[in-house]
């Protein structure tokens, strides 16, 4: 053939073929990556085919063969595309097989052993050495001796002086102070921001060092402020201290909260509230120092109280508005009764003012101190959020009010709080409520010798509220029959439980109160008469704790009893009032009648059983200690009249 055709033989675009559908689709599948292409040549190599004697040999042969063909090519190019790939791996791999060798032998110690070259030492003399050690110890010696020599001499000093030594005070006052240097200086702080305060006023002071001078004269002006206050506390303490406290001038004196609760320009109770006497007195084993400190935190104390109880009175919407004028408050209980607060501040101690009040009520000053400390621990600790992505500040209950399903009136009561004022007119007017409940009950015991009125206070009561069971017994009758009531006293009101189960609610005036107790003892007598004339065989004909004749009683209601004899020949009717102390009034009847006529109208004698007319009984003449005595004999002589 004399023209040639070149012809071109490629391999076809598409790919291999993975799936065919029902519907006729062809899926192809993807072309390899050249990740993938690299991974599938490496695969055919075969590194078992030839050693490392063969690459040896072949590599010479080779070499002869450049020899031999210089004139030809110089590079030539290996008939497997993979051949240096393959000899980098063999070589890698005999290093990586030394190296192993090498780590074998020198971890094992027992082919080879490796030390570290020895550098050469310098020629020291030995001598030298003794002299700059001999050298060295003198000079420490000589800077101890010095500060044991100025020690001596201080400690001699302080001892001729009688002057205690300045570091053995500061680690006394960092016992029982919180102190801290700025600077040169060093500050202490007396405030109560670390429990949670936020009163603005700054309680710091300064603590120096006494000078000699001051130690020899007169008492400086901080030792004037340490002597002032210690002779308030009648203590006689040393005049001499290494320390010098600096307190503020507005921190300086005596202050203490005065709480009187007043009625018609009478006082009625009196609290003083300060921070003097409360815990372990540690005066004597410091200085002169801790009774500044001490009497300047008291200040400080009285004066955030007042502030705080200052803004509550102006907060608060009362029905009668609080009054806050200078270092006064005014609030209002009870009508024509006042309670006072006042703070008393003073730099000067004078021995003319008036000694304390022996009437103190430690409940209400405790209180004081309780109160404020808890506002202290709602400023310092507030509820964690429950779950943890709830906002900060709604209490658990709150939280728990939606799963809970708390009703309206539930969510508000949540919401309410009362605040320090609010609980301490509270407390005050609970106070006045129990004196005036034990001055009607004390009056009432006193006055009425028959029945008895036996009082029980409870020990356990709260500061709101307190309770008192009221016994009404008569002397020697106690089997007989007793009327029991009990009176819970709470701030403004009394409620009265009877024994049968009645309530009765009370307000605050003590007439209400004792004209509960003057019917409970109409009702006790009458219960008590009855049950005596059934033991003595008597027959009740009828009794009425609500006597609707005769006049108008001023004060509840007559009871009357009427009684009648074994034989039914004398009757006995009784009548009590409350006019207003307990009038007893005994009415006899005889039967037959001895006035009795037959007449045209009444012929039959026996009308003459129905008794004549009821004749009055000089009861206070009948001998007896009390009416159940009394009536006792009565119807013991008309028993053994009739027989």
């Amino acid at each position: 053939m004399s023209n040639s055709v070149n012809i071109s033989v490629e391999t076809t675009c598409e790919n291999q073929i993975r799936e065919i559908g029902y519907d006729g689709t062809e899926r192809y599948q993807p072309p390899p990556t050249l990740s993938e292409s690299l991974a599938k040549c490496a695969a055919r190599i075969d590194f078992s085919k030839t050693s490392l004697d063969d690459l040896k040999k072949e590599e010479k042969t080779a070499a002869a063969a450049t020899e031999e063909d210089k004139d030809a090519t110089q590079f030539q190019e290996s008939l497997w595309p993979w051949d240096a790939v393959r000899n980098k791996l063999k070589d890698a791999l005999t290093e990586i097989c030394v190296l192993s060798d090498v780590i074998s032998v020198a971890k094992d110690k027992r082919y080879l052993v490796l030390d570290p070259l020895l550098e050469e030492a310098d020629d020291t003399k030995p001598i030298v050495q003794v002299y700059s050690r001999k050298k060295a110890i003198s000079q420490a010696a000589q800077v101890l001796l010095g500060g044991a020599e100025r020690l001596r001499n201080a400690h001699s000093e302080q001892r001729s002086r009688n002057v205690s030594d300045f570091h053995i005070e500061l680690l006394r006052l960092r016992q029982n102070w919180r102190l801290k240097k700025v600077s040169n200086a060093i500050i202490g702080d007396l405030s109560y921001r670390t429990a949670g305060s936020k009163f603005g006023m700054s309680g710091t002071f300064e603590v120096t060092k006494a000078e000699e001078a001051a130690d020899d004269d007169a008492p400086s002006s901080s030792n004037n402020s340490s002597s002032s206050t210690s002779g308030n506390n009648g203590m006689q303490l040393k005049a001499s201290s290494a320390l010098r406290v600096i307190v503020p001038s507005e921190l300086q004196g005596v202050a203490y909260i005065k709480v009187i609760t007043q009625k018609d320009q009478e006082d009625l109770c009196t609290a003083q509230v300060n921070l003097m006497g409360h815990g372990p007195n540690i005066t004597a084993q410091t200085g002169v120092w801790q009774k500044t400190l001490e009497f300047a935190q008291n200040v400080l104390f009285c004066k955030e109280l007042f502030a705080q109880l200052a803004r509550e009175a102006i907060q608060l919407q009362a029905p009668i508005p609080h009054v806050v004028i200078g270092n006064q408050i005014r609030a209002t209980l009870l009508p024509n009764i006042q309670l006072i607060i006042s703070l008393c501040h003073s730099t000067t101690f004078d021995s003319s003012q008036p000694a304390p009040i022996n009437d103190h009520d430690h409940v209400l000053e405790h209180s004081l101190h309780q109160l404020l400390r808890e506002v202290h621990y709602k400023n310092s600790h507030h509820p964690f959020p429950h779950p943890a992505s709830a906002p900060l500040g709604p209490t658990k209950k709150r939280m728990v009010a939606g799963p809970m399903a708390a009703d309206r009136e539930t969510l508000l009561d949540m919401t309410k709080s009362q605040t320090i004022l609010e609980q301490i007119i509270a407390q005050a007017q609970h106070i006045f409520m129990r004196k005036r409940t034990q001055y009607v009950l004390d009056t009432l015991a006193r006055d009425v010798k028959d029945p008895q009125i036996v009082s029980h206070w409870n020990a356990m009561n709260s500061p709101t509220m307190s309770c008192v069971k009221i016994n009404i017994v008569t002397h020697g009758y106690d089997a007989i029959g007793r009327t029991s009531l009990v009176i819970h006293v709470k701030e403004r009101s009394l409620k009265c439980i009877c024994r049968d189960g009645r309530v009765m609610r009370l307000s605050y005036e003590p007439q209400e109160l004792r004209d509960l107790i003057l019917c409970q003892i109409n009702s006790h007598q009458i219960s008590c008469l009855i049950s005596l004339a059934r033991c003595m065989a008597w027959t009740v004909l009828s009794n009425s704790n609500h006597l609707g004749i005769g006049k108008v009683e001023p004060l509840g209601n007559a009871s009357s009893c009427l009684l009648a004899s074994p034989n039914s020949d004398r009757m006995i009717a009784v009548q009590i009032r409350c006019d207003p102390q307990i009038d007893v009034k005994v009415y006899i009847a005889r039967s037959p009648r001895q006035d009795f006529f037959p007449s045209p109208l009444v012929p039959e004698k026996l009308w003459e059983n129905l008794g004549g007319n009821f004749k009055e009984v000089r009861f206070d003449k009948i001998e007896g200690k009390s009416f159940l005595n009394k009536m006792e004999f009565l119807m013991a002589s008309l028993t053994s009249n009739s027989a």
